[in-house]
């Protein structure tokens, strides 16, 4: 069972996972705007969530929202099971392999074989495409590595059941139906004012509120917790920041590709102008995260670091709380 399919590398899992799959339908959306249309950029703190033994900090909405909103926007239907039971995970697996239909699936990073070891913890929202089987190995498209893979029937078992936050249940998603044409022009207005209104929402779990509300508590956690706590809370912030998957500055310079190409399809030449906004804002992110590391690493030499950093990501949230008002009035 080996599928004709496409592997084309992404700097985001599901984002690639996306677009490879509707390319692999002849359909051929960037990766940006899966993203943008799905309105994937987020910032959330979720402090009551722990993983790692450290609140949990996200620059993306969750798994499975920018597939689903993309698809509504499209007009594209979407099949999506989780199982109890790994067998009959693995039978409907094997089931749409036969009928020639690669497959995402939401998989647990930690026991991923192929993946560096430093980047192997307990993370369980990662995904991949499976578009075969072979000698007993399931053919693995991951979009963030350059080339595709594959897993033993025990080893994909091990990370499609994998516990913790998130556990991902043996989640299997695929399209099912297409229209004609992807009517991208009003899609990409209504991916833009979610982004806009989430980005804005008048919540503090969310959106910049949610970045002003960690920034506080960046002054607050030496103190409160002491430092080596509070560098580790740091560690999680950079680490989901620029080691998952694309991470806050990369998806700042995902959106900004986003708004340059509907700018394109849109015929609105504001949008490009927002497009090198959101990708200097991007750079603030890689800066934040810079100092930042400086800081856990003991390599800061700052004794007021912790402030200092603090007052960038309060400027970020100035600057995006800025960006994402005049964006939504714009559309």
């Amino acid at each position: 069972m080996k599928i004709d399919f496409s592997h084309k590398q992404a700097a985001h899992c599901e984002n690639g996972v996306v677009s490879n799959l509707m390319r692999h339908n002849g359909f051929d959306v960037s990766e940006p705007m899966v993203f943008g249309i799905g309105s994937g950029l987020l910032f959330s703190y979720l402090p009551f969530i722990q993983v790692n033994y450290a609140p949990v900090f996200t620059y993306r909405v969750l798994p499975g929202l920018v597939f689903n909103r993309f698809a509504k926007r499209v007009g594209v239907e979407v099949k999506r099971e989780k199982f109890s039971n790994p067998q009959k995970a693995k039978a409907r697996l094997d089931e749409n392999l036969e009928n020639n239909n690669p497959v995402g699936l939401q998989v647990g990073v930690y026991n991923l074989i192929y993946f560096p070891d430093e980047y192997r913890f307990h993370f369980n929202a990662h995904n991949m495409v499976v578009y075969g089987k072979k000698d007993g190995q399931y053919l693995i498209s991951d979009p963030v590595m350059e080339n595709v893979t594959s897993l033993t029937e025990k080893q994909l078992e091990k990370v499609r059941f994998a516990k913790g936050a998130f556990a991902p249940k043996g989640h299997i998603y695929y399209p099912t139906a297409f229209p004609e044409k992807l009517e991208l022009q009003s899609a990409i207005v209504k991916g833009i004012k979610q982004t806009c209104r989430d980005m804005t929402a008048p919540v503090p779990i969310v959106g910049v509120k949610a970045i002003r509300w960690v920034a506080k508590n960046i002054r607050k956690w030496p103190k409160k917790i002491g430092p080596k706590k509070t560098n580790h809370y740091l560690g999680q912030i950079v680490r989901m920041q620029e080691e998952i998957g694309t991470g806050g500055g990369g998806f700042r310079y995902i959106y900004a590709a986003f708004l340059q190409e509907a700018a394109g399809v849109l015929n609105n030449e504001n949008l490009r102008e927002f497009s090198k906004e959101m990708t200097e804002i991007g750079d603030l992110w890689r800066d934040f995260a810079l100092d930042a590391s400086r800081i856990y690493k003991n390599r800061s030499g700052e004794s007021d670091g912790y402030n200092k950093i603090a007052d960038k990501l309060v400027a970020i949230a100035n600057r995006e709380e800025n960006f994402f008002k005049r964006l939504k009035k714009m559309v």
